[in-house]
């Protein structure tokens, strides 16, 4: 079977929990971690490829000019 590659841009977040780095996409829910943020962003570029690997279109969500944001929320304990 012939496949074309087709190049996609996905962003990326990057964050520490305790002494693992989690990579997430945006625009398709797939994360990964890893125990630097270039392992973690490595293993989320894998995890996408496996991800799309049997599709034959890819949907993603546009996402435009991503900024991370701190909201402050309020919790009823």
């Amino acid at each position: 079977m012939e496949y074309n590659v087709v190049m996609k841009k996905v962003h990326s977040v990057v964050w520490k929990e305790n002494k693992w780095y989690v990579a997430k996409a945006l625009e398709v829910e797939v994360a990964s971690q890893g125990l630097s943020q270039k392992e973690a962003l490595e293993n989320l570029k894998e995890a996408l490829e496996l991800y799309f690997e049997d599709q034959r279109e890819i949907e993603l969500t546009p996402v435009n000019k991503p900024k991370l944001q701190d909201l402050a929320i309020q919790i009823h304990a």
